[in-house]
């Protein structure tokens, strides 16, 4: 099969060919350090949202708390500080533990899910998710009133929307993405689930019977075509 049959398997990021011993083949290691430079861009992108919303938070905390909220572009955005002990946009704010715990898990998951990326782009979006989910998990460890109980701050209102805080923007980026990706058959080890299929369906490949292989060659012992049933020249 040429290599201009696999276009999309080259713009996922994918581990090319799928022949035995072949980077990129399930079991297979990546020669081409592929894997490291993938988690090395997830780690980069959630540790740049979890600093961009630690240090956007103590400045709020230390400019927002005891004065009124600032409107600005005629209202459609208002800086405030205000204190979430729910999850993302004040959802549950009775269940602070609860979602402690699930970020922790979340965070738990990503981190072992990162051996297996392949994808840029699953990379940028589990890098929004982790950085978010750890954005909003230190709030809950290390604010009033407690460990796991903790407040997280929240500063970014729009109108009819709840207040938010960029952790929180970093979650609902990194969400729509994955599903943006799964919707498009593109796995986090960068191969695309349609081409596989298609793969699998195709003669030649395993567990497929090779073609017409096996059957009696097309008309073999037929007689010649009539023109060759006498001798050469006809009688005299």
């Amino acid at each position: 099969m040429s290599i201009g049959e696999y276009p999309s398997t080259w713009l996922t990021g994918a581990g090319a060919a799928r022949g035995p011993g072949r980077p990129g083949r399930p079991g297979q290691p990546a020669t081409d350090g592929r894997a490291r430079r993938r988690v090395g861009v997830l780690i980069v992108v959630a540790l740049a949202v979890l600093a961009a919303d630690i240090v956007t938070k103590v400045i709020v905390v230390a400019k927002l708390s005891d004065r009124a909220p600032i409107r600005l572009l005629g209202g459609l955005l208002t800086l405030r500080e205000d204190r979430n002990a729910g999850a993302a946009f004040s959802i549950g704010p009775s269940m602070t533990v609860v979602f402690s715990v699930i970020a922790a898990g979340v965070i738990i998951y990503i981190l072992r899910t990162s051996r297996r990326i392949r994808s840029l782009a699953w990379a940028v979006a589990l890098g929004l998710l982790l950085g978010g989910a750890s954005g909003n998990l230190t709030d809950r460890l290390f604010r009033y009133p407690g460990p796991l109980r903790g407040y997280a701050v929240d500063w970014i209102q729009v109108p009819h929307w709840p207040v938010f805080n960029l952790a929180d923007s970093a979650i609902v980026c990194g969400g729509v993405l994955a599903v943006l990706l799964a919707g498009r058959g593109i796995r986090i080890d960068g191969t695309r689930a349609a081409a596989e299929d298609q793969d699998a369906s195709m003669p030649g490949s395993p567990g497929q019977p090779a073609g017409d292989a096996g059957q009696p060659a097309a008309d073999a012992g037929q007689p010649a075509a009539d023109g060759q049933d006498g001798p050469p020249g006809g009688g005299g």
